[in-house]
């Protein structure tokens, strides 16, 4: 099935809908704010980069469908073209999508690049990681014993996150939480965490989660690597973005 646009009506092989009845869909589902907020921040974005004279050559978005095509494996261009026809769009939707990411990704880089090092600089703390396995139980006492059964070496800490974790993806992995950032941590587990030593079990934490045990397999130093530049740039951009939208909306 194929969905086109005519005369203001959205039409297909089955049905035919009528704009209002998807803008009722929205309202009903409370998607209509959401839509329409990403409809005027894509305008912010537009008018932002015409401002500044930034724009997208053709020969970009070709070269940006390519890499697409490539990761998608659609080798011919009549696997290109059924694939969009599966997504119910045309080659000029898809492009003008390409063109819109493109764009965002320009006046990111326009705005905010060269803020990137100092915004690292003065968060760096919060760009440190440690590679943390946790225990997390409901009672106190519990988190006592687990606590006491470790440190007597009676149970082996992974050993009582398989058993006693209260998350069961965390039990499978046997405590295992990852390489986590400071910042995405509780206040008072992130405080416990990088003040740990390696290798030795914290005593419980209680947070309005449970009582936490913790065990601290290593520390990484912060490094701005292409990911945290990457992650970086999209959280200025978010915020001038939300700035923005704030006073078009009130406007």
């Amino acid at each position: 099935m194929f969905i086109q646009i005519e005369n203001g009506m959205v039409s297909s092989s089955y049905s035919s809908i009528q704009p209002d009845e998807i803008v009722g869909y929205l309202k009903k589902n409370l998607q209509f704010k959401e839509v329409c907020q990403a409809i005027f921040t894509q305008k912010i974005i537009d008018q932002t980069a015409r401002e500044r004279e930034i724009f997208v050559s053709p020969e970009e978005i070709q070269a940006e469908a390519d890499l697409i095509r490539r990761d998608l494996r659609l080798e011919r261009a009549t696997d290109t073209l059924a694939w969009l026809a599966e997504q119910q769009i045309t080659v000029e939707d898809w492009e003008a999508g390409i063109r819109d990411r493109l764009l965002t990704q320009k006046l990111k880089e326009t705005l905010f690049g060269q803020q990137v090092e100092g915004f690292f600089a003065q968060n760096r703390l919060n760009f440190e990681r440690v590679i943390l396995y946790q225990v997390l139980v409901p009672y106190e006492h519990v988190a006592r014993e687990v606590f006491y059964q470790t440190e007597e070496r009676e149970i082996s800490f992974y050993e009582a996150a398989h058993l006693y974790d209260m998350d069961s993806k965390r039990r499978y992995q046997c405590g295992y939480e990852g390489a986590v950032y400071r910042w995405n941590l509780k206040p008072e587990i992130a405080a416990a965490a990088f003040g740990a030593t390696p290798g030795e079990v914290v005593r419980p934490i209680q947070t309005d989660q449970g009582f936490h045990l913790l065990l601290v397999e290593e520390f990484i130093p912060a490094q701005l690597t292409p990911e945290i530049r990457k992650e970086i740039l999209s959280t200025l951009f978010s915020e001038w973005l939300s700035g923005e939208l704030n006073h078009w909306l009130n406007q």
